[in-house]
């Protein structure tokens, strides 16, 4: 398997995307739920998840995404502890860009995560737009810089 590229499995789960940088780290770790995480014992649940798939990993992965229809939560992994979000984006805002029609109709599980996908090889490669969604919040905390010229990797096992 190549540097990099790896999956992340906890028992029969897998993580749904992993992003690495140009020279094939993983970088990124995301979950994506297409619910709404309002019940905090979900919330919690997913943020476990993340966890253990962080902790599974065999090298330090510095940041998680817990990406629900309403909210990306990005947060730090420091090799043992999970902060707390450290930027938190309306999910909405972000995906409307590759959907202008996201927060008007019902999005299913596989949809919702080609959404996240697409708006993480946007901002490693600009496809899209010169300036993606929330490229200024994510460059303040490091996490912009780590995807660009990167590459993504999702459930399905292919990359873009």
């Amino acid at each position: 398997m190549e540097a990099g590229r790896f999956e992340l499995t906890q028992g029969d789960s897998l993580v749904d995307i992993i992003a690495c940088n140009p020279e094939g780290q993983t970088v990124l770790v995301v979950e994506v739920k297409a619910t709404k995480l309002n019940d905090s014992k979900a919330k919690q649940w997913a943020i476990e998840k993340l966890k253990s798939y962080l902790q599974a990993a065999n090298t330090k992965i510095p940041f998680a995404i817990l990406a629900d229809l309403e909210n990306i939560e990005i947060f730090q992994w420091d090799g043992a502890n999970l902060s707390e979000p450290v930027s938190v984006l309306k999910t909405a805002t972000v995906l409307n860009h590759y959907d202008p029609e996201f927060s008007s109709k019902r999005i299913f599980g596989p949809y919702h995560n080609t959404l996240v996908e697409a708006w993480l090889r946007d901002l490693a490669y600009h496809w899209k737009s010169e300036t993606p969604p929330a490229s200024e919040e994510l460059a303040a905390i490091g996490l912009l810089q780590a995807l660009e010229d990167g590459d993504t990797y999702s459930e399905g096992g292919a990359s873009w």
